[in-house]
């Protein structure tokens, strides 16, 4: 084995590399250093000479071709001069190859196979939601033969979870969007010299719509997603197996608890929503569009029939069952790893939000009437 050599030479036509030795994986450090060391302008024609050159292989011409590329040189400009036709052909190629940009694969599946594809991801999806609601009823008819079951201590804990500890994020919501609603509204009603009726608007769309819909929509948001995080993290650190191993079931430990908790609470967030979206109103009304409070509570009495309030409650028992179906059926699909946890999180989230919104339409389309 030769050490391998290189001669570089500035001549009036051009630059011109003489390679002498072996040029072959077995000297591909040598190499290495040679061309490292080589400086040559990319801007004027480049001569390649072997010169006594020994042996030569694919990987020495793959570090001589990069290297010159990344000298900036164009492999076009470069001429090959005594080597071998064989040796020629191999440096071609290698140059060919390096220079060739991967073209991006075009997609071969036809529409009617992808839309197969996501036919069935959505079968697969609502059969298993569908096996987990079974499990769920079949769950609830043995804890109504038997009201034993029934977790007291995990269920006041979870009402405590859900309802006592989201009220002030809540009241504090509804409050404000009763003040932007009736601000905005009243600025329209002021052009008329209507300001009375921003309390008839206030009143039905915040009991009827605004309340419950925002009120279900932070609760997904917020226990949803706490709840598949937890049910995950203990399927993760095969907590739910040894539930299973002590002979209790896991929809009786984890799921019953959390859904009757949030099916209780919602009606009374909801309700809490009603009323701190009224007093954001009232304030509104007795600063800015000159009803007084009393003026404010009596037109109330008037516009807002007590049917009104209770068709917007009756609709948060529905939002809350679905919210603590899907968060607690992807809880249970989480995969035993950290980073499944939170796809299946973000998931419970969406998934919730559109329930919610879906439903929530579904009543609108059912009960169109306004009393």
């Amino acid at each position: 084995m030769r050490l391998p050599a290189l001669e570089h030479e500035q001549t009036a036509e051009g630059c011109v590399l003489r390679l002498r030795g072996d040029w072959c994986i077995a000297c591909l450090t040598r190499v290495d250093e040679l061309m490292a060391g080589l400086h040559v302008r990319h801007d004027v024609p480049l001569r390649v000479e072997a010169v006594d050159l020994g042996r030569l292989d694919s990987a020495g011409v793959m570090l001589m071709v990069n290297r010159l590329r990344a000298l900036g040189v164009v492999w076009s400009n470069v001429t090959l001069v005594g080597f071998d036709p064989s040796r020629r052909v191999l440096i071609e190629l290698i140059a060919a190859r390096l220079d060739a940009r991967p073209r991006p694969r075009r997609s071969r599946r036809s529409m009617l196979l992808r839309l197969g594809r996501s036919g069935m991801a959505g079968w697969n999806v609502a059969r298993d939601l569908l096996a987990f609601l079974g499990r769920i009823g079949a769950a609830v008819f043995d804890l109504l033969r038997c009201p034993r079951l029934l977790r007291t201590r995990e269920l006041t804990t979870q009402i405590q979870v859900v309802g006592l500890d989201a009220l002030p994020i809540i009241a504090l919501m509804c409050f404000l969007i009763g003040v932007v609603f009736a601000f905005l509204l009243g600025i329209q009603a002021q052009k008329f010299g209507a300001n009375i009726f921003v309390v008839d608007g206030l009143a039905l769309a915040v009991t009827r719509e605004l309340a419950p819909l925002l009120t279900a929509i932070l609760v997904a948001g917020r226990s949803g997603a706490a709840f598949t995080a937890q049910i995950g993290a203990m399927k993760v650190t095969e907590e739910i197996d040894a539930i299973a191993t002590l002979g209790l079931s896991p929809i009786q430990v984890l799921v019953l608890p959390r859904l009757f908790a949030i099916v209780l609470t919602l009606p009374l967030l909801a309700f809490v929503g009603d009323v701190m979206g009224i007093l954001g109103g009232a304030l509104v009304a007795a600063t800015q569009l000159d009803i007084t409070t009393y003026t404010y509570f009596e037109r109330l009495r008037v516009a807002l029939p007590l049917d009104t309030v209770l068709f917007g409650l009756s609709k948060t028992p529905v939002y809350a069952a679905a919210i603590a179906v899907i968060a607690c059926r992807n809880g249970f699909a989480v995969r035993r790893d950290a980073r499944s946890v939170g796809e299946y999180t973000t998931a419970t989230v969406v998934q919730s939000l559109v329930a919610v919104i879906l439903i929530n339409a579904l009543f609108a389309v059912a009960y169109p009437e306004i009393k």
